[in-house]
């Protein structure tokens, strides 16, 4: 066993909430792929006969106001808010590293370009400006990962140039410029597996929060739009029903949701403790 691996070990050990993180992380890869195969009944089955069922055996979550499994919806959800929440912090990360190691390695110029690109984005509420591309665009999940994935750009481009500037004056850099090497080749060879770690981390923080992003603009009626399973949309049907009495249609897709969001906060805890060279001391 590395000494990394037992350094990886050795952090999971000292923290239950990391365990905790890592063990709800399989979970959702595992409904994420198998989720719509788990479920006992058909997430868009209307049955007439099981209108606002209570939770009970046969349902484990209750029904719906038009019959429809509530247990059932919540794991095919889970399948398309992972899809959202990957696909959005994929192209936000991959373009705001690249974006950012440029600007934080080369500068001048290019570097008060980006900069005053990210400061505009970051003058609007973020989530008002998901809001306006969606409405723009129309609220298709494409759309919806385009708008999370621009909200999310700010934070790798920042992360990445600043990690870039403190170190593109380092000894292995000046090495690297003397053996010959562009600047494209340093970024890519020396620089960008240097500023990985953090980005991971910052990476992991993003997912819960663009599964919050996803779920928000749903509720308003600017996401995914029914009757595909979202937890959004569930949440948004069942608040109409708490006053009358059925809680649970807004209850478990939103624990679902809250615990989704805890274990990528537990996640981005837990690399970070991996990925801190002072815990390997």
């Amino acid at each position: 066993m590395s000494s990394f691996t037992r350094h990886v070990f050795f952090c999971l050990r000292s923290n239950v909430f990391s365990c905790l993180a890592v063990g709800g992380l399989i979970v959702l890869a595992a409904l994420t792929v198998a989720g719509p195969s788990l479920a006992p009944y058909d997430a868009f089955q209307c049955v007439d006969d099981a209108i606002m069922l209570p939770p009970s055996l046969a349902h484990l979550c209750g029904t719906d106001q038009v019959g429809r499994d509530v247990f059932s919806r919540i794991l095919t959800a889970c399948r398309l808010d992972m899809s959202i929440a990957l696909s959005a912090v994929g192209l936000s990360l991959v373009a705001g590293t690249l974006i950012g190691a440029f600007a934080g390695y080369y500068g001048r110029l290019f570097d008060s370009l980006v900069s005053r690109l990210v400061d505009t984005i970051m003058a609007f509420p973020l989530f008002v400006l998901a809001m306006a591309i969606v409405a723009s665009l129309g609220n298709s999940v494409a759309n919806i990962v385009y708008a999370t994935a621009i909200i999310n750009l700010p934070f790798y481009i920042r992360v990445a140039r600043a990690e870039v500037s403190v170190r593109r004056n380092s000894q292995f850099v000046e090495a690297a410029l003397i053996s010959g090497n562009s600047g494209p080749r340093i970024i890519f060879r020396h620089l960008l597996p240097n500023i990985i770690p953090t980005i991971m981390v910052q990476a992991s923080l993003n997912l819960g929060w663009a599964i919050l992003n996803a779920a928000g603009l749903s509720f308003i009626g600017l996401g995914v739009r029914p009757p595909d399973a979202e937890w959004g949309i569930m949440v948004a049907e069942g608040a109409q029903y708490i006053v009358s009495g059925e809680w649970w249609i807004a209850l478990f897709p939103g624990i679902a949701l809250m615990l989704t969001v805890l274990c990528f906060n537990f996640l981005g805890d837990a690399l970070r403790d991996i990925f801190d060279p002072r815990r390997r001391a």
